[in-house]
């Protein structure tokens, strides 16, 4: 069972595609059929499968996110505990339990099964840059 890390550079809160690593370790396993496993090892990042043609939609997204959970020094935050890390750090935590951190993307005929508009994301959620982990294994 093939197995790769990558390593994505963030500059900060947003998506981050890989799709073309992704694809080209699959390619490089000759894998005709099975599973490609994607698996990120931080608590404060999330995987998606998302649309790739326009990139107003990880705007949107990225938007939506940054509503929906505010940072903490937001008056509507509160109620949150964990500061430590500064004022990203848990709303980050909270952003990564609302989406994933495993993806499991078919293989056929060689290829990722991905729709013709789909592409495969790091969703950042610190503000400052990271050196996030990601793990591929396939199967199959």
């Amino acid at each position: 069972m093939p197995q790769k890390i990558i390593s994505i550079s963030t500059r900060g809160q947003g998506l981050y595609e890989f799709t073309a690593e992704a694809a080209s370790f699959v390619r490089a396993n000759g894998a005709a059929e099975g599973l490609l496993t994607v698996f990120v090892r931080h608590t404060s990042c999330s995987l998606l499968i998302q649309e790739n043609a326009d990139p107003d939609v990880r705007t949107d997204l990225d938007a939506f996110f940054r509503r929906l959970v505010p940072p903490a020094s937001d008056p509507s935050m509160r109620w949150i505990v964990h500061t430590t890390e500064g004022p990203d750090d848990m709303p980050a935590h909270i952003k990564a339990a609302l989406t994933q951190v495993s993806l499991g993307i078919p293989v056929v005929g060689g290829r990722l099964a991905l729709g013709t508009w789909q592409g495969i994301y790091l969703f950042e959620h610190r503000d400052r840059p990271h050196r996030r982990e990601i793990v591929l294994h396939l199967s199959g």
